[in-house]
């Protein structure tokens, strides 16, 4: 019998490498990628090719606006905060490049795609190791989530369908999710990390995320493809 995912994609190396590991486990693969009112779209475009390459069933990509709440440096008129090595950034707060809620959000909306497919499981590329901070990238919080999804829907509660929060990356390292994702054949020069691009979609280089992925491949042995201003 066929096994059904949905992975959730920002077109990043985290999502990449978790959908890789997803085709790898022979799930037929159902990407989902939000317009959200994030500062830059170049990330979809990444996701779009990103689904391509791994030959996803079908990828969506569903609008929805938080700017509107603001709150973050992604989603409103905040500086992102540039730093020039991984050891300037502040591990003791979470960053303002937190968007409040937004993996609850994606995941909730992820759980609606998964019981209309009858999907097993939902992929989500969390890092608890190089996370940043996040509260929503959590193995508590997602657990949370899990059993949350299967009281709260249909095929949940019949048993149709058990679901499962799959969150393969969970305990790795950047440069160990880079060196998976390049076993498994990830091209990731199709893939940006970047908070802060430029209108040619190239990395700034500065950011938390562009810190993380330049040490990432530096500690993994692996060629760095992004293009940086």
């Amino acid at each position: 019998m066929t096994k059904k995912a949905v992975v959730l994609s920002s077109g990043g190396i985290d999502s990449t490498t978790a959908m890789a590991i997803a085709r790898d486990r022979e799930y037929d693969i159902y990407s989902l990628s939000f317009r959200y009112g994030q500062r830059h779209s170049v990330e979809l475009e990444c996701a779009k090719k990103v689904a391509c390459h791994l030959g996803t069933i079908d990828h969506k990509i569903i609008d929805i606006d938080l700017r509107q709440f603001g709150g973050s440096a992604l989603t409103d008129d905040i500086a992102v905060p540039k730093h020039d090595n991984v050891a300037q950034i502040d591990q003791t707060r979470i960053p303002i490049t937190y968007v409040p809620a937004r993996n609850t959000i994606f995941l909730s909306y992820a759980m609606a795609w998964a019981e209309v497919l009858k999907a097993e499981a939902i992929f989500i590329g969390v890092t608890a190791v190089d996370y940043s901070g996040y509260p929503d990238c959590r193995p508590k919080f997602i657990q949370a989530f899990q059993t949350m999804a299967n009281l709260a829907t249909k095929t949940g509660v019949t048993k149709q369908t058990v679901l499962t929060i799959e969150t393969p990356l969970i305990q790795m390292s950047k440069s160990e999710i880079i060196t998976t994702g390049d076993r498994l054949g990830v091209d990731y020069s199709l893939t940006i990390s970047c908070y802060d691009p430029d209108d040619q979609g190239r990395s700034c280089g500065r950011c938390d995320a562009c810190l993380h992925r330049k040490k990432g491949f530096s500690e993994a042995g692996i060629p760095d493809p992004t293009p940086y201003t």
